[in-house]
């Protein structure tokens, strides 16, 4: 690891830009950056935010979502929290807290003006990029992605095989994947190639 990403790190960890904002929603939080990476990675996950459990735990995808996301890769923990591998990267470094009917705040957008242009020029062996949700798809397809989550899933193919868009794997997109069973069908079992072959040494 370098020395200019081990200070990239370390100023993302102590980034308290959304202190105010964090303060001032229902949780009343503090900042808690949660940063996975390493320069080495060859899978970028491209998230959205952490929740309240990765807030607490400091490790990102330590929920229901996370079991659900390493399933449609083919990873077990081991794997899926290998550094070295896989940079797990969301639009928002911090749990952006919940508004008062207690469903998740949007990533504040301007975690990624800030840090993830810097963040992934550091990642220069990414061969695999995972688009979990609709800010990050949004971010990294641009107008590609104007059109939803689910048109633009519908159309991986166009991206494959070095970039998927996929839903968020929250237990809320349950009645979602049964709507679309093309997803498991059809997709999965490419994602899971892809991951695999992502992952080989060369």
């Amino acid at each position: 690891m370098t020395a200019a990403f081990r200070d990239l790190s370390a100023r993302v960890a102590d980034c308290r830009l959304c202190s105010e904002r964090f303060g001032a929603t229902a949780t009343a939080h503090a900042p808690r950056p949660v940063f996975w990476a390493r320069p080495s990675a060859r899978i970028l996950i491209a998230g959205q935010a952490p929740g309240a459990r990765v807030h607490e735990s400091g490790k990102p995808f330590t929920d229901p979502s996370g079991d659900r996301l390493r399933d449609w890769m083919g990873l077990d923990a081991d794997r899926f929290y290998d550094r070295d591998r896989v940079a797990i990267l969301p639009m928002a470094f911090c749990f952006p807290g919940y508004d008062d009917k207690g469903s998740d705040l949007p990533p504040p957008p301007v975690c990624a003006r800030t840090w993830r242009a810097e963040v992934l020029e550091h990642l220069p062996d990414i061969r695999l990029t995972l688009l979990v949700g609709g800010h990050a798809q949004k971010w990294h397809l641009g107008k590609v992605a104007g059109g939803g989550v689910t048109r633009t899933a519908l159309a991986w193919r166009e991206h494959a095989p070095h970039v998927f868009p996929l839903p968020h794997p929250s237990w809320r997109n349950t009645a979602w994947l049964k709507k679309n069973p093309w997803f498991e069908a059809e997709l999965l079992p490419v994602l899971r190639r892809a991951v695999a072959e992502a992952l080989e040494e060369r």
